[in-house]
């Protein structure tokens, strides 16, 4: 379940960044400071979004998965951001698609084996557009892990 890997002190609300370089570092510095991953981990994610983009339009509503090499990270977890205004990734699979993206889950995966069961289980969650709008409302950390506690609850 996502809400087993994920923290209050690792969701941010209101993101102020307006470009997607800027979100991933403030994203990947909270997953360090949780004690989740290396130093190395937030440039990591930098460089990954732009050789393999993780933009992902959900039915017109935008998200992002970006995630690294499993030699930076220590645990499993995941940090969310909802920023203040959306803001461009490139999407999946693409060079010249772009998705404006209104949640941005950075995901700290260290077991190989584990990254698409990781992936779907968060793709779950993020499924329906009801709960894709509750997130990017959101006001509070404790709203968004709410919100997916709900989700999760609701779908066991």
């Amino acid at each position: 379940m996502i809400i087993e890997r994920l923290d209050p002190s690792r969701i941010r609300v209101g993101m102020a960044g307006t470009s997607r370089d800027d979100l991933l570092r403030e994203l990947g510095t909270a997953l360090v400071e949780g004690g989740l991953c290396k130093e190395s981990y937030p440039e990591a994610l930098v460089g990954r979004e732009a050789q393999s983009p993780t933009g992902i339009d959900m039915d017109g509503f935008g998200i992002a998965i970006p995630h690294t090499d499993v030699s930076h990270v220590l645990s499993p977890g995941i940090a969310v951001g909802i920023p203040a205004s959306p803001v461009r990734f490139t999407a999946m699979g693409t060079d010249d698609e772009f998705v404006d993206a209104r949640i941005v889950c950075a995901l700290a995966i260290d077991d190989p084996g584990a990254h698409l069961d990781f992936i779907e289980a968060l793709l779950a969650v993020l499924r329906d557009r009801a709960t894709l709008e509750s997130l990017a409302a959101a006001g509070t950390a404790g709203e968004v892990m709410d919100i997916i506690r709900a989700k999760e609850e609701a779908a066991s």
